[in-house]
């Protein structure tokens, strides 16, 4: 009888084990189900740094483009900026005749799988490719300037495009982060250089003599660098560069020699740009304004409000210490900040999960 018991005792247990496992079994199919359901090329793993994008549509050419006509444009890559990145690249694509002639090549200090990813899951038909800038080429010739983010290497890439891209690239468009494109791109692109190496709007009511410290307008030796131009302003985040010009006429190495001269004079204040205007300042071929409406972001000490510059607009940039997304995201915004906004693809990861 006592043996009838522990075997009944015995059969009791097994059962229950397996009804346990059982119940784990279905509850782990029941989960890989739900999952299924998700579309797994918005839910990534949520990062302080990297956030999250929705997909956009798809862009294709109209009937008139040619597939080898190439437009290539560069950009840098930084996890603080992505947001910025993803609505430009939009931007460009939307107003776009021929989107898929476009071709991306992104700038960044390091790789990033995230950043990758984000790429390719927010533009899955993008046409780009990815390289990585060497800090270190830049990191001893660095001075600090009136404004952190103007001292980070990678504000210096610009400087070296001729290096980092490809020989078949002879002709680039150089973008800032903090802009959107109003109108294609293609007529920036079809910019007549001449002869000249660089193509960017300029403004020459600006007063030119801020850009430079006193002690570079006392000496008369360094001042004398613009006595065979007429040096107007430009904005470095709207360009048109010819790389096979740069390359042949060595400008680079022209920039990082000014570079080396405001380590021991402090001679300017203001990061990458006055390496260009020392350079290229009155030398270059002038594009309509209206292909960069910059200083949206306003000063780069307070970042105030600024109201849009009367006349046609190509380009919206928010150069200056304000950033649409902040400002946004504040729910502080400024007038022109609700211009970016249609660009932004940003997705809170609370909304994404909810998918």
């Amino acid at each position: 009888m006592a043996f009838h018991n522990n075997h009944l005792h015995f059969s009791i247990s097994l059962l229950g084990l397996l009804l346990s496992f059982l119940l784990i079994l279905l509850t782990a199919t029941a989960t890989a189900t739900a999952t299924a359901g998700i579309r797994l090329g918005i839910i990534r793993k949520p990062s302080s740094d990297v956030p999250i994008f929705r997909e956009a549509p798809a862009f294709r050419n109209g009937d008139s483009c040619k597939r080898d006509e190439k437009i290539h444009v560069a950009m840098t890559l930084d996890s603080n900026y992505l947001r910025g990145t993803m609505a430009a690249v939009l931007s460009i694509l939307q107003h776009s005749t021929c989107p898929e002639n476009v071709e991306f090549h992104f700038l960044w200090a390091r790789f990033d799988s995230e950043v990758f990813s984000c790429i390719k899951t927010t533009f899955p038909y993008l046409n780009f490719k990815v390289y990585r800038f060497d800090s270190g080429r830049v990191r001893g010739k660095i001075s600090k300037s009136i404004r952190q983010a103007l001292d980070q290497p990678l504000n210096y890439a610009r400087i070296y495009l001729a290096e980092i891209l490809p020989v078949e690239v002879k002709r680039v468009i150089y973008l800032d982060s903090d802009l959107v494109v109003v109108d294609d791109v293609a007529e920036l692109w079809g910019v007549d250089l001449g002869d000249k190496v660089l193509a960017a709007p300029e403004y020459c009511h600006a007063n030119f003599t801020k850009y430079f410290t006193d002690q570079f307008w006392s000496d008369r030796k360094l001042s004398e660098t613009f006595s065979t131009r007429q040096p107007c302003y430009f904005n470095t985040g709207v360009m048109v560069v010819d790389i096979k010009k740069w390359r042949s006429g060595k400008f680079t190495q022209k920039m990082e020699d000014w570079m080396a001269v405001q380590k021991q004079r402090r001679i300017y204040h203001l990061g990458s740009l006055p390496p260009f205007l020392l350079v290229l300042a009155g030398d270059i071929r002038a594009v309509d304004h209206r292909w960069n409406q910059h200083g949206l972001g306003g000063d780069n000490l307070e970042g105030k409000c600024r109201s849009l510059h009367p006349g046609p607009i190509s380009l919206l940039h928010w150069s200056g210490k304000g950033k649409p997304w902040l400002r946004l995201d504040s729910r502080r915004p400024c007038t022109v900040d609700h211009l970016w906004a249609p660009y932004d693809l940003y997705r809170p990861s609370t909304h994404a999960l909810e998918e």
